[in-house]
C-alpha cells in the first residue's frame, strides 16, 4: 500500500544530458548534446576518476602518468558517447580537453561543480586566484599596512633641499661624492 512517502520517478529532476555552447576550431559557437552516460560507463569514470584523486590526496606526484594516452582517451570516449567524435573533428585540443573535463565533473560530481570548472577551467574548491585578483589583494593589503604605519618624527615629505635621500629601508644612503 503507496503512502503519501512513496517514490517518484527520478527523471523528474535528473538530467538527462549537459547541452554545452563550443567555439568550433572554424570559429563557429555550436551547441552539443552529451548524453548521461550508461551505468556501465559511469561506473568506469568514477573507478578511473577516484584512482586519480587518491593518488592526488597522497601528497606526492605519481611516478608516471595516472593514464597513459589511449586511456586518457577512453576516459575522454566514455564521458562524451556519441559526441566524441563530432567534437574531436570540430575543435582544437584546448576546446575539446576543457569540454571533457567539465562532462567528467557533471558526471562524477554536480552540475554546479561542471559549471563552475566550465567558466574558470579550475576545479571548484581548489581553484587558485586569477593574477589580477591576487595583485589587487596584495595592493589592498600594501595600501593598509601604510596606511596603518605611524610616520617617524623626524620624517620629512623629501623636498627639502639638502635632506639626505633615504632607502626603502628608512637609512640614509651614501650621498654622492662631487
Amino acid at each position: 500500500m503507496a503512502g503519501s512517502n512513496a517514490f517518484e520517478a527520478l527523471d523528474d529532476f535528473l538530467s538527462e544530458g549537459l547541452d554545452l555552447p563550443v567555439r568550433g576550431a572554424d570559429g563557429v559557437v555550436r551547441e552539443y548534446h552529451i548524453a548521461d552516460p550508461s551505468a556501465e560507463a559511469g561506473i568506469k569514470i568514477e573507478r578511473i576518476t577516484s584512482l586519480a584523486a587518491r593518488l592526488a590526496a597522497g601528497g606526492s606526484a605519481p611516478e608516471g602518468p595516472v593514464l597513459d594516452d589511449d586511456e586518457e582517451i577512453d576516459l575522454y570516449r566514455l564521458c562524451l558517447g556519441d559526441t566524441y567524435g563530432k567534437l574531436r573533428a570540430e575543435t582544437s585540443w584546448t576546446m575539446f580537453k576543457h569540454v571533457s573535463l567539465t562532462v567528467m565533473l557533471w558526471i562524477t560530481s554536480d552540475e554546479a561543480t561542471a559549471l563552475e570548472y566550465w567558466k574558470t577551467g579550475e576545479v571548484p574548491g581548489k581553484a587558485g586566484r586569477n593574477r589580477a585578483e591576487r595583485r589587487q589583494m596584495s595592493r589592498a593589503s600594501s595600501a593598509r599596512g601604510a596606511a596603518n604605519e605611524t610616520p617617524s618624527p623626524a620624517s620629512t615629505s623629501g623636498t627639502r633641499a639638502g635632506s639626505p635621500h633615504r632607502s626603502r629601508g628608512g637609512r640614509p644612503r651614501a650621498q654622492r661624492q662631487t
